[in-house]
């Protein structure tokens, strides 16, 4: 009986769409398809004008998916294939765009797949998500951006710099020397190797960047002012490489950029926190195409790390809801009292700093391993200060009770400070001995800056970029083999009540991703005086990579507190485009003020850096200048501005009147939330009044 219910209930269900039951004939079929089937294309039996006729009544009906029918599954399987054996009557234009639809949509497909398959570390990616979270894989997923990054922008450079000035260096009667105005005395730079060297140095050399290390494309002094003109071809070295420099930051910028859009549009619509996730993440958070153990496994664990921030994080919600007024004042003052002893802490890492690149710079003659030592000071002494200050103010932070996604940015945001101030410190230090600002005048007098100290001072800028990425991976590399696993082996090997109370370390998200935008900040600072350090850091990264993912496995246990990655690789995004900042200030400091060295580089005969500029400009075609004006004049510039401004007030809107409309269902889910209680109550009461049985 129950049965013959269901299927008439069915057969009542599919006419009431407009579909019909009956699968046995296909004439009944073709009959009834005139008023059925509103969804598919059909065959058209009847003459064209009588079809012509219809065409506007069955426009006004709207097609109805298959998929949002309440029909079985077999059922609605049946009438796919309906759809499949049925030919539409199309002219030939209609069905030439549909075939080209098709092929698009194919070809769209195929390389999307073939995109997925070949993207680097999926796998790996996917195995540390399932194991550690989404919070320690947003870390690696910010890793493999880098490394794409720094890969591209090192494929630009080669491009357009080293390789026309090895191809151009070798034919010596293309090179054209620029109009020089410096005396002799600051042409002095002996910057070639002696041949006649013990192996031990070339390792030492190595490691800092001098000796034969200084006579290559690795350094701007190695680069010449050569311009080529032929008849039909011409290249100019000085302004590619100054503009390369330039479009090396616009292509970061454009990148973070663009990944920082993904990344809010993401948070914008999961909405950023813990509300309305529960049951999105139960009814549509499985990954349907999980068919090994394994998968499942690793599913299973991302969605319960998931499930364990939303909840961690309503906790503490409700706690700081039911504070009283005397312990949020005492919550507030505690906060404001670390914060002062956080800040106190980085202003000595700053002092440390200044005096280590000093004291450096003044010992730069010191030769063999102390000679070593000194060069890398100022490396050894941010490096200690990077490792111990962030361990107090991650401690600091924890003892402030925020959330643990607060947590995670406040730790993120001092640590910052620290660590890119710290990098500013060097410059400064670095500048105003180049540039005599410390009041050493007679010095600067003859060739705008400290030519006796610092000959090809760009080099030497380069080297202290260089040999902070290069400590910065063997540091990492030293810690893996010296610290880690050690602490692993003893813990694993000791019943010591107080050892296994300490256990394996945490995989700290906060300072690892801060080390790698302070690594990134290093390259875009030294990019201009060390042009293959983007290169040296796609390697870097990929090394940093796989020992980060070794420790991770073997060496560190889940973290006892997790965050949300939401809003993390936002302000990861926001974070790196802060050393982005202070490394575009460095390169416009560079670029305009300082006069660059007379005895190296490809801007040795110059003013400044961008005097070649308007040289190049004033060497161009009479039509190419007007053409050049008429871009930079406010009859160009005035209607661009204020056609950008339409668009931006346009998108800005926009999003509002979206942002509105995402408001509005979250109110109407919830109004539809509390309605479902309300009637499951009443249908309980009524039960209970009735007496009738669960």
């Amino acid at each position: 009986m129950n049965s013959q219910l269901q299927r008439q209930g069915s057969a009542t269900a599919v006419q009431g769409t407009g579909y019909t039951s009956d699968q046995g004939s296909p004439r009944l079929r073709r009959v009834t398809s005139s008023r059925s089937d509103q969804n598919g294309p059909q065959f058209n039996w009847r003459p064209a004008s009588a079809a012509q006729e219809d065409a506007g009544q069955e426009a006004a009906v709207p097609p109805k998916d298959l998929r949002a029918l309440p029909m079985p599954m077999a059922l609605k399987r049946a009438i796919s294939q309906v759809q499949q054996m049925q030919v539409p009557v199309l002219s030939s234009f209609q069905s030439w765009k549909r075939s080209k639809a098709k092929s698009l949509s194919r070809a769209r497909k195929s390389i999307g797949g073939f995109l997925h398959y070949i993207t680097l570390w999926r796998r790996s990616l996917n195995k540390i998500g399932g194991n550690f979270g989404d919070g320690v894989q947003s870390y690696f997923l910010f890793l493999r951006f880098l490394v794409v990054l720094n890969f591209l922008s090192s494929m630009l450079i080669i491009g357009f710099v080293l390789i026309p000035s090895i191809v151009f260096r070798s034919v010596a009667s293309d090179s054209v020397n620029m109009t020089d105005n410096g005396t002799a005395e600051c042409r002095q730079y002996d910057h070639k190797p002696d041949p006649l060297v013990r192996y031990f140095s070339y390792f030492l050399d190595l490691l800092s960047g001098t000796g034969f290390m200084e006579y290559t494309y690795l350094f701007y002094g190695y680069y010449r002012n050569t311009m080529v003109a032929e008849s039909d071809f011409s290249y100019n070295i000085p302004l590619a490489y100054l503009f390369t420099a330039v479009f090396y930051f616009a292509f970061c910028l454009i990148c973070i950029t663009a990944r920082a859009g993904t990344a809010v549009r993401v948070a914008v619509a999961t909405g950023g926190g813990a509300t309305g996730s529960y049951s999105r993440i139960v009814f549509t958070g499985w990954d349907f195409g999980c068919l090994s153990d394994r998968a499942t496994k690793l599913k299973q664990k991302n969605l319960h790390y998931q499930l364990q921030v939303d909840l961690e994080e309503e906790r503490i919600k409700n706690e700081a809801a039911s504070l009283t007024l005397r312990r949020k004042v005492l919550l507030y003052s505690s906060r404001i009292l670390l914060s002062l002893v956080a800040f106190g802490l980085i202003i000595a890492a700053f002092y440390g700093i200044y005096q280590a690149t000093t004291f450096s710079q003044r010992k730069v003659k010191e030769t063999g391993v102390l000679g070593l030592f000194y060069e890398y000071l100022p490396s050894i002494v941010i490096t200690v200060g990077n490792f111990v200050v962030p361990v107090l103010c991650d401690q600091i932070a924890l003892l402030e009770r925020y959330n643990p996604s607060i947590t995670v940015i406040v730790a993120l945001l001092r640590s910052v400070f620290l660590r890119m101030v710290s990098l500013g410190v060097l410059l400064f230090t670095l500048w105003s001995q180049i540039t005599c600002f410390e009041g050493v005048s007679e010095e600067c007098a003859l060739c705008h800056y400290n030519y006796k100290s610092y000959p090809c001072w760009e080099t030497r800028v380069g080297q202290e970029m260089y040999k902070l990425t290069l400590f910065d991976l063997l540091i990492t590399l030293a810690m893996l083999v010296l610290v880690e696993f050690p602490r692993r082996m003893v813990v694993d090997n000791s019943s010591n009540k107080l050892i296994q109370f300490v256990g394996r370390q945490e995989f700290l998200v906060p300072v690892n991703v801060l080390g790698l935008v302070y690594g990134q900040t290093v390259v875009w600072t030294g990019a201009l005086f060390c042009p293959l350090l983007p290169l040296i850091n796609t390697l870097k990264f990929v090394i940093v990579f796989y020992a980060k993912k070794i420790t991770l496995f073997s060496n560190c246990r889940p973290a006892a507190k997790t965050f949300r990655s939401t809003k993390s690789k936002v302000f990861f995004l926001l974070v790196l485009l802060f050393g982005w900042s202070l490394a575009l200030v460095a390169l416009i400091y560079s670029i305009a003020e300082i006069h660059p060295s007379m005895s190296c580089g490809p801007f040795r005969s110059l003013a400044s850096m961008w005097t070649i500029v308007p040289e190049s400009f004033y060497s161009l075609s009479f039509t190419t200048q007007d053409f050049l004006y008429f871009i930079g004049s406010q009859r160009f510039s005035i209607p661009l501005f204020l056609f950008f401004s339409v668009v931006m007030c346009y998108f800005i809107a926009l999003a509002s009147v979206y942002g509105k409309s995402v408001d509005l269902l979250k109110a109407q889910l919830k109004l539809e939330a509390r309605d479902k209680q309300f009637l499951v109550k009443q249908i309980e009461e009524l039960s209970r009044t009735l007496g009738v049985a669960k």
